[in-house]
């Protein structure tokens, strides 16, 4: 059973299952690459605004699971709207910021991206995407699915992860 801390800003009580450290193993695939296993780790922090600070890092694997080398990372602010949407602002050091929004539901969040943006040097030409975070008997499941210049929206990455 979880409960929401009463400290909490109250802006913030449809995110209130995020909060913490969730750690957990998924997989990337993408059309011309093998499918890889990754470890993950995401936080969810606030500080008393309406907003939760995102930090997601994942790491490449060794053949017993174990994280050998940084894979990703990005950062961002989620921001749960009265209305029971949501806007998320992320970037990352790969050369991408996105803005996201949609729709926050009890225990999940589906967003879509309203723009992405590269910098010049990004090494894929990412154009959209699509993100679902549930959580589903006390574990936090997520997908992105993403498009590119070359490829249409479709799985990217998925993970299920646990509080750590």
């Amino acid at each position: 059973m979880f409960e929401i801390p009463s400290d909490l800003n109250p802006a913030l009580a449809g995110l209130a299952w995020l909060r913490g450290r969730w750690e957990g193993t998924g997989y990337r695939q993408w059309p011309g690459e093998e499918k890889t296993p990754f470890f993950q780790q995401v936080d969810f922090s606030d500080n008393g605004s309406d907003y939760l600070h995102y930090l997601a890092q994942s790491f490449e694997v060794d053949g017993e699971g174990r994280p050998v080398r940084p894979l990703m990372m990005e950062t961002g602010f989620w921001l749960p709207k009265s209305d029971g949407t949501l806007d998320i602002v992320m970037c990352s050091p790969e050369g991408y910021s996105e803005i996201w929004y949609g729709k926050l539901s009890p225990a999940r969040v589906d967003v879509t991206t309203d723009a992405v943006v590269r910098s010049p040097d990004a090494r894929v030409a990412y154009t959209a995407g699509r993100r679902l975070y549930g959580n589903v008997d006390g574990r936090l499941m997520y997908s992105f699915d993403r498009s590119t210049a070359d490829e249409p929206l479709q799985a990217y990455l998925w993970a299920t992860l646990a509080r750590a």
